[in-house]
C-alpha cells in the first residue's frame, strides 16, 4: 500500500523527438488552472552548462512560465550519474510537492526513469583502487577494447550499453572485479519505491514518423548553431574525454575531425548525428515500451493533450 503522506509524481517519458517538450509547454501552461507542475528534467544531456541547442533544452521563456529543474547544472567536464540524478529528483519532488504542485518527471534518459521509479540496484561499492586500475586501461586499451571485454564476460549488460558510454563500461568492469559476479546478475527492484505515488505516462509514436521528426530536429540544430556550439565548447577547453562531449550531437564532431571538431564536414556529422540519433530512439522505445502498468499515450491522437490532462487530474485529485 502507499502512503497517505507518499509524493504524488508524474512521470512522463519517450523517445527522442517524440514532443515531450511541447507537450508539457502546452500542457502546464494552457492547463496551468488545472494542473499546477513543475518539470523536473530527466535528460543527461540537458544536465550540463553551454549545450543549449545540440540537448533541445527548453527556451529561457517557457522556463520563465513553467518552472524547470536539472538543466544546465553541471559543468561538461563532470561525470553526472543516475544516482546524482535520482538524488537531485528525491530532493526536489519534496520540494515541489510541499508548495503544493505536481513535481513532473520529464525525459528520455531511460536509466533516470528506471531507477528513479524502482530504486537502484544493490551492488558492491565503489572501491578506488579497482577503479583507478580500469581508468588506466581504459586510457590504454580505449573504450571498444573495454567494450569488447565487457562483452565476453557479462552478455547482457554490454547489450544495454552503448561503446561510447565510458562511465558505464567502467562500472560494469568495476562491480565484475570487485564481486565475481557480473552486474546483470545482481537483482533488480521490481516495485516502485516507497515514498512516492507515480503516475506514469509513455508518450509513443509510429517509428517511422519518431524518424522524420529527428531528421526534422537535427536539421533545425544545424540552423540555430550546433556548430558554433561546437566550437565555443572546445574553445573553452572541452576534449572528446569530456563526459558531455560523447553525448549524440556532439560526439560526432569529434569522430570525423578529432583536431578541429567544428570544422568536421556538415552533411556528414548531420548524416552521423541523424543515423545515431534515430538508433538511439529505436532502443529507447523498446526500453520503454518493457515498461509495466503505464499509461501509453500516441501523439498522433489529435486528441492526446486532453487524455494526458484527464489522466492527470484523476491522478492528483
Amino acid at each position: 500500500m502507499t502512503s497517505s503522506h507518499s509524493i504524488s509524481t508524474a512521470v512522463i517519458f519517450g523517445a527522442t523527438a517524440c514532443g515531450k517538450t511541447a507537450l508539457a509547454a502546452h500542457l502546464f501552461t494552457s492547463h496551468a488552472q488545472a494542473v499546477k507542475a513543475e518539470v523536473i528534467s530527466a535528460d543527461s544531456v540537458q544536465v550540463y552548462r553551454g549545450m543549449p541547442i545540440g540537448s533541445a533544452q527548453p527556451s529561457q521563456e517557457l522556463c520563465a512560465a513553467l518552472p524547470h529543474h536539472l538543466i544546465g547544472i553541471c559543468d561538461p567536464r563532470q561525470e553526472f550519474s543516475v544516482a546524482d540524478f535520482v538524488r537531485h529528483a528525491d530532493e526536489l519532488c519534496k520540494d515541489i510537492s510541499a508548495r503544493g504542485k505536481l513535481p513532473v518527471i520529464l525525459g528520455g534518459t531511460a536509466f533516470y526513469i528506471k531507477h528513479f521509479m524502482y530504486g537502484m540496484p544493490v551492488t558492491p561499492q565503489a572501491d578506488p583502487l579497482i577503479r583507478a586500475q580500469l581508468q588506466e586501461k581504459l586510457r590504454q586499451k580505449g573504450a571498444a577494447a573495454m567494450y569488447a571485454e565487457l562483452a565476453s564476460f557479462d552478455p547482457v549488460s554490454a547489450a544495454k550499453i552503448h561503446v561510447h558510454d565510458e562511465y558505464r563500461i567502467l562500472r560494469a568492469h568495476e562491480v565484475y572485479y570487485a564481486s565475481g559476479r557480473p552486474l546483470s546478475s545482481f537483482e533488480l527492484p521490481y516495485r516502485y519505491r516507497e515514498g512516492f505515488r507515480f503516475c506514469p505516462i509513455f508518450l509513443d509514436r509510429p517509428r517511422g514518423e519518431l524518424y522524420r521528426r529527428i531528421e526534422d530536429r537535427v536539421d533545425q540544430m544545424f540552423a540555430e548553431g550546433l556548430q558554433q556550439e561546437v566550437q565555443q565548447l572546445v574553445a573553452q577547453g572541452c576534449t572528446a574525454a569530456y563526459p558531455a562531449m560523447k553525448a549524440i550531437g556532439y560526439r560526432e564532431f569529434f569522430e570525423l575531425s578529432p583536431d578541429v571538431p567544428a570544422a568536421a564536414p556538415f552533411d556528414a556529422v548531420n548524416a552521423l548525428i541523424k543515423r545515431n540519433s534515430k538508433r538511439y530512439a529505436k532502443r529507447q522505445q523498446t526500453f520503454f515500451q518493457a515498461f509495466p502498468n503505464v499509461h501509453r499515450i500516441d501523439m498522433t491522437d489529435p486528441a492526446h493533450e486532453q487524455r494526458v490532462v484527464q489522466i492527470l487530474q484523476e491522478f492528483f485529485r
